[in-house]
């Protein structure tokens, strides 16, 4: 359960984004108040016209003069409605905007670290859902429960001002609503907290179904996934119901209440007036006000219910901005005078935050020179992914350095060592977009001459014949290739970034031997000065590397060429025993046949 922060506290983190906007929203504030005293003055006519025009010999122009002076001040109320409308939405949607955009630039920005402890639902709720809701706060629910209590103060003094007597039974039934308003406010803080964070798990539900429907499907298991969220589901319709629950509650009581006052007021009103104490058009006018302020005294369960949803958004909101991203470009940067992409890990330790005690990584020394190729083998579990993570500061160090050219990562600027280091993972992550943005992503010359350089050292020449070529949208998380295909796409966009070290997380698991090899001399030929560190999954890959770098229990046990480490390393020798014979890519292999089919035919 989170805990708890006082109402004012919460809200008041809002007053950076909203400060450019007041002078709007007190115009919109204004605006709501003027409407509910025009509403306030219409029972003061009613009362003169009761006392004055309506007695006998009264004159009958007085009722037209009424009538129309009534006509006036609806039509003002309106139009003083349709102003605040006016002056608040634009602001509010500006500063739902801007907050959205600072959320999304905070993602950005924090380490991977933190993205691997949340839910994706999560974030787009916060990012969607509850913005949203702070828009229509600002916009609508503060400045009404600011404008239904100021009405119902300018209400009850003016009733006072007619009839002390009836004003005190009014007054009377607000003291139990006072008093339960606090229970309520605990109670739905905590059940609406629960929901939004329900509503965030769901979210991250079904996003996970949405891309992992084919594994559902293959596996049969649809059904379970069905079961699952609708479990997860019901929990927020329970929750739900208990919110509507309380807020129901609460609306019976605020209009209960007043309703029994008033009608004990009937009784002593008529009393009053048989006694002349009062008049008629007192008594009238007393009701007629009773009745404009009934409707915000029950419309206040719902501004208060808002008010605590719009807390409890902000709450979910600051609890990712406040975050601190650890990994971050220091105050005076370095960079080498000439980047020639030497590579060296000094006593590098690595440990998860929350397992500080249990390194994944100890005590790493390797050095990798200027333009060679290092391959890193280990069984699974040892440690080569982290490892690799480290280099473009995905993760930090948490003892040792690594340095490019002699210069810490620590002491690089980060987006100038991300354009030194290009990363291709083995968990490809493409964008739904063309496939010419995909690959010229992080390129610093977005020119054809690039894109199609990229493309040809990755071997990727299927998208030349996709639909619509290298502009075809390839859809969500690139779904709509094959893993061959997604691996060579993702390994053109890591060339296409013409880095100085080059990182890749066996990008080559689902290519065939043919492919990789092609891939591999083409990669030598192109990024000839480029050091490349690359995780090898199969022999293969091992033997195309200058050096094999040895990973055991997280710690480098030995560092050689693929024949020396064969010779003379029981462990490497288990190692490559170990590893995954090759796969066959079957769309590899239809273009190795295209390919040669052609070459019959000439």
């Amino acid at each position: 359960m989170a805990r708890q922060t006082p109402f004012f506290r919460s809200i008041s983190r809002l007053y950076p984004h909203v400060r450019p906007i007041i002078p709007r929203l007190l115009l919109g504030l204004l605006c709501a108040l003027l409407a509910s005293v025009v509403a306030l003055a219409i029972p003061q006519v009613l009362r003169v016209l009761v006392n004055e025009s309506l007695k006998p010999g009264g004159a009958t122009e007085a009722v037209w003069i009424s009538a129309a002076v009534i006509l006036v001040l609806g039509v003002a109320e309106a139009g003083l409605v349709a102003l605040r409308r006016q002056f608040v939405i634009n602001p509010a949607t500006s500063v739902e905007t801007q907050m959205r955009v600072s959320l999304y630039g905070h993602l950005q920005d924090l380490a991977v670290s933190f993205h691997d402890c949340w839910g994706s639902g999560q974030l787009l709720s916060r990012a969607m859902t509850d913005l949203n809701f702070l828009r229509r706060w600002m916009a609508f629910g503060a400045i009404m429960l600011v404008v239904t209590t100021l009405t119902v103060i300018i209400g009850i003094s003016v009733m006072f001002a007619m009839s002390w007597q009836l004003a005190l039974i009014f007054l009377a039934a607000a003291v139990p609503i006072m008093a339960y308003s606090f229970r309520f406010r605990t109670r739905f803080s905590k059940v609406a907290r629960r929901s939004q964070d329900q509503a965030g798990d769901l979210a991250t539900t079904v996003e996970e179904s949405v891309h992992g429907i084919r594994v559902l499907k293959a596996f049969g298991r649809s059904r379970e996934a069905l079961e699952n969220f609708n479990e997860q589901a019901e929990e927020l319709r329970q929750t739900e119901i208990e919110k509507a629950r309380h807020q129901a509650m609460f609306t019976m009581v605020v209009t209960l209440l007043p309703e029994l006052a008033l009608g004990a007021g009937l009784v002593v009103g008529v009393t009053l007036c048989a006694s002349g104490q009062l008049d008629i058009g007192a008594l009238v006018a007393f009701f007629a006000t009773a009745a404009v302020i009934a409707s915000p005294v029950e419309f206040s369960g719902m501004l208060l219910a808002m008010a605590l949803t719009a807390k409890t958004a902000v709450d979910r909101h600051y609890e990712v901005m406040d975050t601190h991203n650890a990994i971050t470009s220091p105050p005076q940067p370095r960079c080498p005078t000439q980047v020639t992409g030497a590579l060296r890990f000094s006593n590098a330790s690595f440990a998860f935050d929350d397992a500080p005690d249990k390194p994944i990584l100890q005590d790493i020394n390797l050095e990798v020179l200027p333009g060679e190729t290092m391959a890193l083998v280990g069984i699974t579990g040892s440690g080569k992914s982290a490892l690799i993570q480290l280099v473009p500061r995905l993760y930090d160090v948490t003892g040792g350095s690594i340095t490019i050219d002699g210069v810490d990562l620590r002491d690089f600027d980060v987006e100038e060592l991300r354009r030194i280091v290009a990363v291709a993972f083995e968990d490809t992550t493409l964008f739904s977009d063309s496939v010419r943005d995909n690959v010229l992503l992080g390129a610093p010359e977005r020119t054809d001459d690039v894109l199609n350089e990229a493309l040809d050292v990755a071997q990727a020449h299927f998208a030349f014949s996709l639909p619509q070529g290298v502009e075809t949208l390839i859809g969500e998380e690139g779904l709509s290739l094959s893993g061959g295909q997604r691996q060579r796409i993702a390994l053109a966009r890591a060339i296409a970034a013409r880095p100085r070290v080059l990182v890749l997380d066996d990008p080559l698991s689902a290519l065939d031997v043919h492919t990789e090899e092609l891939v591999e001399n083409r990669l030598r030929q192109v990024l000839s000065d480029t050091t490349t560190l690359i995780v090898a999954h199969r022999p293969s890959t091992v033997a195309l590397a200058d050096r094999v770098a040895l990973l055991e229990d997280g710690r480098i046990t030995a560092v050689g060429t693929h024949t020396g480490l064969l010779a003379s390393n029981d462990h490497y020798r288990y190692v490559i025993a170990s590893l995954d014979r090759e796969p066959r890519d079957l769309d590899s292999e239809f273009s190795a046949l295209e390919d040669h089919a052609e070459e019959v035919t000439r």
